[in-house]
């Protein structure tokens, strides 16, 4: 058994503490802590209490967005997609004879009168067929003359009896056959002039030139398009209806169009319509000529076209936003006071962003525009007014 170790010193026997002490002090150190503990927990679920509404969310007023509804007036319209299109166009090009070009004498842009020369095409074969076939024609025609000279001599010795019948019947045959061997050279003739005439292209109607699409050194057959040829004095606005619509787009209808290419506004009047419906998307086809001496307006581009219908009404106006719209029937909120109210009001049309409604909804009700989508009817609510912008 090990002997307890004695002090060295008095002084470190004074200060060491007693076994008494130090099974008291750990107990103390324990219990503070674990008060400590508590402490802070009751502290922080008073604190998180705190937080907790205890108000029920129904109860509260919903922030939302309202807009005053403005009197105005509606008058239906239907509006078409249309494109530009010139009054006359013409894609030159050879028609008869496969060749080389030669030279093409205009770029898009440059203005020509008619008869003037578009292309040339190198048609040395051409010539030289034409003028070979013309000789041949000159030498039958030499032949036949002979040949009916005989024939007439024949009949004027037929009567002496210096010769018999049947050498002036040959003859007379022989004759015949020449000149139909004549009227066949020439025919062939007329077709070999006219490959000739194909090799120097010109305009047919005075113009401007919209298209190149072949340069000098390329080979061309019958139909193909060296330029094209546009005459935009006049030009056609040309567009699609279903056929619900065929009396609104009746001749003599004033319309409104749209020009986007130069964002322009004009007035026309419809020229034509077709007398049926197309088989396969049932539109009727209408159109409208349109006067442009300065030619300004550039055919191939998009055309807006709106006919209006009907006399203007009084209507109630709010944004396209503030409603859901089913048919012909908007359903929206309107508050009264602190209170939203669903209703349910008839719709007369819609126009960039704004829904027509009928007066029923009278001007100065506030509809919520923003926060609408969590609303029930009879909410309530706490609205903030959207001043309308600025036109």
């Amino acid at each position: 058994m090990a002997e307890p170790i004695e002090p060295s010193s008095p002084a470190e026997a004074a200060s060491a503490p007693s076994p008494q002490k130090r099974s008291l002090t750990i107990p103390f150190a324990i219990g503070g802590g674990t008060l400590a503990v508590i402490a802070l927990g009751a502290t922080m679920a008073v604190r998180a209490d705190a937080k907790v509404n205890q108000v029920a969310l129904a109860s509260s007023a919903k922030p939302v967005t309202v807009v005053e509804a403005q009197g105005s007036t509606f008058r239906g319209s239907r509006s078409y997609v249309g494109t530009i299109e010139p009054w006359i166009e013409a894609k030159i090009g050879p028609q008869m004879i496969s060749a080389y070009v030669d030279t093409v004498l205009v770029r898009p842009g440059a203005v020509v009168k008619k008869g003037d020369v578009i292309a040339t095409l190198d048609c040395r074969n051409a010539n030289a067929t034409s003028r070979s076939v013309a000789m041949q024609e000159r030498a039958i025609a030499a032949r036949q003359e002979a040949i009916s000279d005989e024939a007439t001599r024949f009949n004027g010795l037929l009567d002496g009896g210096f010769v018999s019948p049947n050498e002036a019947e040959q003859k007379t045959a022989q004759s015949t056959a020449e000149q139909a061997q004549l009227l066949a050279t020439q025919a062939q003739l007329l077709g070999t002039s006219l490959q000739v005439d194909d090799c120097v292209l010109r305009s047919p109607f005075a113009g401007e030139v919209a298209t190149r699409t072949i340069d000098p050194g390329a080979f061309v057959r019958p139909g193909a398009a060296i330029v094209s040829i546009v005459d935009r004095s006049t030009v056609r606005i040309v567009a699609d209806a279903p056929e619900l619509d065929f009396p609104i787009v009746a001749p003599g209808s004033a319309v409104k169009v749209h020009i986007y290419a130069i964002d322009r506004d004009l007035t026309a009047t419809i020229s034509r319509r077709a007398p049926a419906a197309d088989a396969l998307t049932r539109t009727a086809h209408f159109e409208m000529d349109v006067i442009d001496p300065e030619r300004t307006l550039p055919v191939g581009t998009t055309a807006e076209i709106r006919i209006d219908i009907g006399m203007p009404e009084l209507a109630s106006e709010i944004p396209l936003s503030a409603a859901t719209v089913r048919g012909d029937q908007a359903t929206l909120y309107v508050v009264d006071g602190s209170t939203a109210h669903k209703r349910t009001v008839h719709v007369k049309g819609e126009r960039e962003g704004r829904l027509f409604l009928d007066p029923a909804l009278t001007a100065g009700s506030r509809v919520v525009v923003e926060g609408r989508a969590l609303l029930n009817d009879s909410d309530l609510v706490a609205a903030s007014l959207e001043k309308p912008s600025l036109p």
